[in-house]
């Protein structure tokens, strides 16, 4: 018998011991990784209400909606759950840079060999 959570269509995400999937945002015009952070059910409820991406902080341990304070939103265009669903994909556009360093996105440093360049 197949697993519904795989096959099925209800919203049913697997969260971890923590209470927590991961998200991971693209910007829905080029694609780009924009950032990755952690969501519980109350932050993936209020992202879909909202709009506005919001997460769990783990090191504050509260609800945090991105732009909160920089005005740096991500607008929420669309939400998608991976297959098994413990991970989160939400396309959005941002209203300024995604990183907290100032940078359009996270992703911002490449790996070469073992330092990092721009």
């Amino acid at each position: 018998m197949a697993d519904l959570r795989e096959t099925g269509l209800t919203l049913d995400p697997k969260f971890d011991a923590h209470g927590l999937v991961t998200a991971v945002c693209t910007d829905a015009d080029s694609g780009q990784v924009l950032m990755v952070a952690h969501m519980n059910a109350e932050a993936l409820a209020q992202t879909l209400v909202s709009k506005k991406a919001t997460f769990w902080s783990r090191s504050r341990q509260s609800l945090w909606t991105k732009g909160e304070t920089s005005g740096n939103v991500l607008h929420l265009v669309e939400a998608r759950i991976d297959c098994d669903q413990d991970a989160i994909w939400l396309i959005c556009r941002p209203a300024g840079p995604a990183c907290h360093t100032g940078a359009d996105s996270c992703f911002y440093r490449i790996i070469e060999g073992n330092q990092l360049i721009r």
